[in-house]
């Protein structure tokens, strides 16, 4: 058996599907939701990983009806003791050229590197898959692959080292202690610790002095600047933004990008 684990609910989508059409990939999907390429990553003493987690997000996308709980540490924790119950049980990170996706597979190693030659990764970066018109491309997301295309890719399923968990499992203790607010993938398993505001000059280039839907606005920065970090992290920084008087907002901040707008300040009247 294969726990296969994937970053998000989207990738999960056609992995579950190559599962059911493939004997040889037959396993269960762990998906993981958590983003770890964004907030803080060294918990205070006494707190927990999870705790930390759910923590920011929740202050990201309050909710008082269904606060977030990020629960990946424990699931991946199940996991582990299950392949500690059953040698022959392996786990398979499917790894895309995505700073998300690359932050958990350094975040796995410590959960998951003692069990040696159990620990697979399935790397995508900078190879070609067909489309649904059966044009060449390169996905920047699992998501984005055919099913039948991630049963060939099954092939590239390739023992994680021991030297390799050495290595980045050390990279990811240096990520933990700059805690910084947003990993940068700098290609490969690289990656580099980047302040909170990375994205926030970008965001602000769409604004102007008159009020737009803050969607508008998230959705600009997104399609012309490719920006990883997703729609609600945007969004957030946004409300941060206002908060140092950067931009004006009205609506309720509440609810989602659709229920607020955004503006520059208006200028102060010339004497």
């Amino acid at each position: 058996m294969i726990y296969h684990i994937v970053v998000g609910d989207a990738a999960a989508v056609p992995l579950h599907e190559a599962i059911m059409s493939e004997p040889a990939l037959q396993g269960e999907v762990i998906v993981l939701k958590d983003l770890l390429h964004v907030g803080p990553l060294n918990k205070e003493e006494g707190q927990s990983f999870s705790a930390l987690r759910s923590t920011f997000w929740q202050q990201v996308a309050p909710s008082e009806k269904a606060p977030i709980q990020v629960d990946d540490m424990e699931r991946v924790l199940e996991v582990s003791n299950e392949m500690s119950k059953y040698p022959e049980r392996q786990a398979w990170f499917w790894m895309a050229p995505w700073p998300a996706d690359v932050s958990a597979y350094h975040w796995l190693l410590p959960l998951l590197g003692k069990h040696a030659g159990r620990m697979y990764v399935v790397n995508i970066a900078g190879l070609p898959f067909l489309d649904e018109n059966g044009k060449v491309h390169f996905p920047k997301n699992i998501s984005e692959i055919l099913p039948k295309e991630l049963i060939k890719a099954r092939k590239l399923a390739r023992q994680v080292t021991s030297g390799e968990i050495e290595v980045d499992t050390d990279e990811w203790q240096k990520l933990t202690q700059d805690n910084s607010g947003i990993r940068r993938h700098d290609g490969g398993k690289k990656l580099a610790s980047q302040a909170d505001d990375l994205y926030d000059a970008q965001l602000a280039s769409f604004c102007s002095h008159q009020f737009q839907k803050a969607s508008r606005i998230v959705n600009q920065a997104l399609s012309k600047f490719n920006i990883p970090t997703g729609d609600v992290y945007l969004g957030w920084r946004l409300k941060k933004l206002a908060e140092k008087g950067t931009l004006q907002l009205q609506g309720d901040t509440g609810k989602t990008l659709k229920d607020f707008d955004v503006r520059l300040p208006e200028a102060p009247p010339a004497n």
